[in-house]
């Protein structure tokens, strides 16, 4: 299972540092080895090479430098190995440095089998190769938790069931309209789900923390963005007319950046450029042709009610999922550094982005989503990261994997959301890295599909979800992104990081 939160890092090996370089089966290194245990997904490793093995490694690649070296003086391949020891030391010290830290991760990695979830945390720079004596370096190395795995079979469920009515399919039919209705400016009050052209300004004790400016939004009772929810925005701005000034307050959260800021109330001045009302388009033959040629009012009504039920299928698979991780996490009290929750919540907010628009939810649903999971972004990823870290080791021990053909539904799902081609969207996700994600996403619902199969399910009724939420791309408290940590790494760390990539 390929890791989503293995840092993924080519690592700058010197070509003469590469395997084929170096001699053929090589004698194991003699190797003392301590690690520590800071925390459950902390290593702190020190590994001391001995001093025969040093000697051994120079003379091996001062035997393979002799039948070229250049000395003043000599022809090539021809100057005493005292000369070309001397000579070439600094340069075949490096060479040696770097087959030995490659050789000896190696080595620990065979050995001691860390499970690990980011490169190590190895300066190569900062270390040098001792003259006299034993080679020592250390380093520091995130793995995955160990955990006695959860007993998941025979779990008890609920599932939410609903059956859709026309009034169900009237209300989505008119969201759907609305993308496509006329804009008309309106001269008198505001009123819920017109639009509105805003200015907003954000403010702390008169010192303003950000803006927004001249942003077309629609009047829901909610406003939703990154770091807060205004839950009073529509009773605040419903009635007020274009010219007017209307003003309200929001808490900050405990996610913010600035912590001087967390728990503390901001001012909003949210100054109505514009109002719009919309007129919906005549479902007539022409207006079904260009929404997506269908044959009649009825024909996209049955494709609206595929589209809710697609929707309840999402929120069923997530209720399902929210009660595994539930049962199977009780337990897991493992300790997860800060460090590593910020630097893979933004992993986690792409995976879930992934699966909504899969589902065929709109923009601004995934907006509003997205919002709620960066509001609580450190508590969303440590439960992600413990349910990651449990259906990894069911995937492991069941030999669940993502085949190509898995990639291709998968794909072609996104495409028909997105109106795109599954080729572009297949570019898309390779260019930003996410092909990992996907697969995370492929697997994930494979184990949870298993765990399902030898569960047992109760049918529960649930209602349709109010939509009443406006959700904007915006921070009130903007982040700095350089300040999000990054595994740090050096020499060849990939093998270390083999036992948690199977990819």
């Amino acid at each position: 299972m390929s890791s989503d939160i293995t840092d993924e890092v080519t690592p700058d090996v010197h070509e003469t540092d590469a395997p084929e370089n170096r001699p053929e089966d090589p004698i194991r290194l003699s190797l003392e080895v301590e690690v520590e245990s800071p925390g459950d997904c902390q290593r702190h490793v020190t590994v001391t090479v001995a001093r025969a093995d040093i000697d051994r490694y120079l003379d091996n690649e001062l035997g393979e430098l002799m039948p070229t070296a250049e000395v003043p003086g000599f022809r090539p391949g021809r100057a005493p190995r005292e000369l070309v020891a001397k000579r070439f030391k600094d340069e075949v010290s490096d060479k040696v440095k770097g087959s030995l830290l490659l050789d000896s991760l190696e080595q620990v990695s065979e050995d001691h089998q860390f499970s690990a979830i980011s490169e190590p945390d190895l300066d190569i720079g900062s270390v040098e190769l001792p003259r006299e004596g034993d080679f020592t370096f250390e380093f520091d190395i995130e793995v995955r938790p160990e955990f006695e795995l959860p007993e998941w079979k025979g779990l008890e469920l609920e599932r939410p069931v609903r059956e859709f009515n026309s009034e169900d399919v009237d209300e989505r039919l008119q969201r759907l309209l609305t993308r496509y209705a006329e804009r008309k400016t309106k001269d008198g009050p505001v009123a819920l789900n017109d639009y509105l052209t805003v200015d907003i300004a954000f403010k702390r004790e008169g010192k303003v923390l950000s803006e927004i400016e001249g942003k077309n939004i629609q009047l829901k009772p909610k406003l939703s963005l990154r770091d807060a929810q205004i839950d009073d925005f529509g009773s605040v701005v419903e009635g007020a007319n274009a010219g007017d000034v209307c003003e309200t307050k929001v808490t900050l959260g405990d996610q913010v950046p600035d912590e001087s800021l967390r728990g503390q109330d901001v001012d909003l001045e949210i100054d109505i450029l514009e109002v719009q009302h919309l007129e919906p388009p005549e479902l007539n033959q022409e207006f079904l042709d260009q929404i997506g040629g269908f044959t009649d009012e009825g024909d996209l009504r049955d494709a609206v009610l595929d589209e809710l039920k697609r929707q309840l299928e999402y929120r069923q698979n997530q209720r399902i999922r929210e009660q595994i991780t539930a049962v199977l996490t009780s337990a897991a009290d493992w300790e997860l550094p800060p460090e590593l929750l910020e630097r893979q919540s933004n992993r986690e907010l792409q995976r879930a982005l992934m699966e909504l628009r899969s589902a065929g939810f709109d923009n601004d649903a995934i907006q509003a989503y997205a919002n709620t999971l960066q509001q609580n972004s450190m508590e969303s990823t440590r439960k992600a990261l413990k349910e990651h870290f449990i259906f990894e080791r069911i995937a492991e021990d069941e030999n669940i994997e993502a085949a190509d053909p898995d990639y291709d539904d998968e794909i072609q799902r996104i495409a028909l959301q997105s109106d795109e081609s599954p080729r572009r969207v297949r570019a898309r996700l390779e260019k930003r890295g996410q092909m990992d994600t996907l697969s995370n996403q492929i697997v994930e619902r494979k184990v949870i599909e298993l765990i399902c199969s030898q569960a047992t399910f109760s049918e529960v009724e649930v209602e349709n979800p109010i939509e009443d939420t406006t959700a904007m791309d915006h921070a009130i408290v903007p982040r700095d992104e350089s300040d999000i940590p990054v595994a740090k790494h050096g020499g060849d760390a990939q093998a270390l990081q083999q036992p948690a990539d199977r990819s």
